[in-house]
Formats: C-alpha cells, sequence, structure tokens
C-alpha cells in the first residue's frame, strides 16, 4: 500500500468512527487530551498529513477504542 493510500485509508477511518459515534470535527477536538485543533483533524481526516503515533492514540481515546481498532483497514481485515 502506497503512503498516500495509507493515510487517506486511516483518516477515512477516523472519519467514520467519528460520525457513527455522532460527533463534529469540534466535539472530537474537545475529547482529545492535549493541544489540536479542528484543521489538523480535517487534515488527518482528508489524508493530507502524517499524524504521530501519539496524536493517533489521543484520537483512538477520545474515540473510545483502541488504536489497533484505530488503524484496521481493508486490507488489514483481509
Amino acid at each position: 500500500m502506497e503512503k498516500s493510500d495509507l493515510l487517506k485509508n486511516v483518516g477515512k477511518r477516523i472519519q467514520n468512527l467519528r460520525l457513527s459515534k455522532g460527533l463534529s470535527q469540534v466535539d472530537l477536538v474537545g475529547k482529545i487530551e492535549g493541544n489540536i485543533d479542528t484543521t489538523n483533524i480535517s487534515r488527518i481526516e482528508s489524508g493530507r498529513t502524517n499524524p504521530t503515533i501519539y496524536t493517533l492514540y489521543r484520537i483512538s481515546k477520545a474515540l473510545e477504542i483502541s488504536l489497533e481498532e484505530l488503524l484496521k483497514t481493508e486490507e488489514h481485515d483481509k
């Protein structure tokens, strides 16, 4: 898998999980520990930035799922 495809897949997964929990990007930012802004979440969800593992960990905690669950991709499920 290419880097750009992986970033887009993880971003889409975050977006889908966020929406399934009825959260806006602003709501998600409010639940994330530490300093992160809505524009950064937008860039992550669209695959335009490469988040650190710590940022992904904080997002997973805000979504109340494991980091492993957050990083599942279709290719991973095959």
